[in-house]
C-alpha cells in the first residue's frame, strides 16, 4: 500500500485551476522530487496536501484513508509534516521556542524530549544556539531550525519541503541534503520541491516534472539525465 496517493487533483485559490488533473504515488521511505519551471504548481501541489489550499477537488489518501477536505492541524497530527519555502520560523521566539511549538501535537513531554535529542543530532548547530532568538541566525541555520521544527512532531511520517536549497550556499546545500540521506536511513518518506535539478537528482527514487499544473513527465533521474529535450523544454538545461 503507498502511503501517499493522489488521484486526478485539482486546486485553486479563487481564480482558475493552478494544479490540474495530478496523479501521484509514494511508497514508504521513498524520496520525491518535483521539479519545474517557476510559478507552475509545485508549491501549491504541497499546499493541496496539507490542506492549505482553500479550493481542491480530486483524493489525496494518506496511510490508506483519505485526508482531502480535512483541516491543516489534522493532517498534520496524522504525519504529515509541511515545511514552507523561505525563513518562516518565528523569528523574535528563541531557537528552543520554535522548535518546542513543532512538538505542539507530541503525547508526552518524553516523546517532546526524544525528538529535540534527535533534532539536535541531526543539527548540532541549533543545540548550540537555544537560548538565542531565531532571527539571529544564518540564513542556512534557520533552514535548519524549519526543518528541526517539523521533525519535532513524534509521529511524523512525510516529510514535504519546500525549495530546501533556495538561497543557500553550496556548502550549507550539502549539509542539508546529508540531513534527508540520514531522514531517508530512518525510514522517513520524503517530497520535495526543488529547482535545484542536480540536487534533487542525486537522492529521489522518483522525479516529476510539473508545467503549468499538470504533471508533464514521471520516471527516475537515469531517465531524466537522458530526455534532452525534457531537460531543455521545462528545466533550461
Amino acid at each position: 500500500m503507498a502511503l501517499l496517493e493522489i488521484e486526478g487533483l485539482c486546486g485553486s485559490y479563487g481564480g482558475g485551476d493552478v494544479i490540474e488533473d495530478i496523479s501521484l504515488q509514494m511508497a514508504e521511505g521513498e524520496v520525491f522530487g518535483l521539479v519545474g519551471p517557476n510559478g507552475h504548481g509545485k508549491t501549491t501541489l504541497l499546499r493541496a496536501i496539507s490542506g492549505l489550499l482553500p479550493r481542491q477537488r480530486g483524493i489525496v489518501r494518506f496511510n490508506g484513508h483519505a485526508i482531502d477536505g480535512l483541516a491543516p492541524e489534522t493532517i498534520a497530527t496524522r504525519g504529515v509534516v509541511h515545511v514552507p519555502q523561505g525563513d518562516l520560523v518565528y523569528k523574535d521566539m528563541s531557537v528552543l521556542e520554535n522548535l518546542l511549538v513543532g512538538g505542539y501535537a507530541n503525547a508526552s513531554s518524553e516523546q517532546t524530549r526524544s525528538r529535540l535529542d534527535f533534532v539536535f543530532e541531526l543539527f548540532p548547530k541549533l543545540e548550540q544556539r537555544t537560548g538565542q532568538t531565531a532571527s539571529s541566525l544564518s540564513g542556512g541555520e534557520r533552514r535548519m531550525l524549519g526543518i528541526g521544527r517539523g521533525l519535532m512532531m513524534a509521529e511524523a511520517k512525510l516529510l514535504m519541503l519546500d525549495e530546501p536549497s533556495l538561497g543557500l550556499a553550496p556548502i550549507v546545500i550539502e549539509a542539508i541534503y546529508g540531513t534527508i540521506q540520514r531522514l531517508r536511513q530512518v525510514g522517513l518518506t520524503i517530497l520535495i520541491v526543488e529547482e535545484n535539478v542536480s540536487r534533487i537528482a542525486s537522492v529521489a527514487d522518483h522525479l516529476s516534472i510539473l508545467n503549468r499544473g499538470r504533471t508533464v513527465w514521471s520516471g527516475n533521474s537515469g531517465e531524466l539525465s537522458s530526455r534532452r529535450e525534457l531537460m531543455e523544454t521545462y528545466l533550461g538545461i
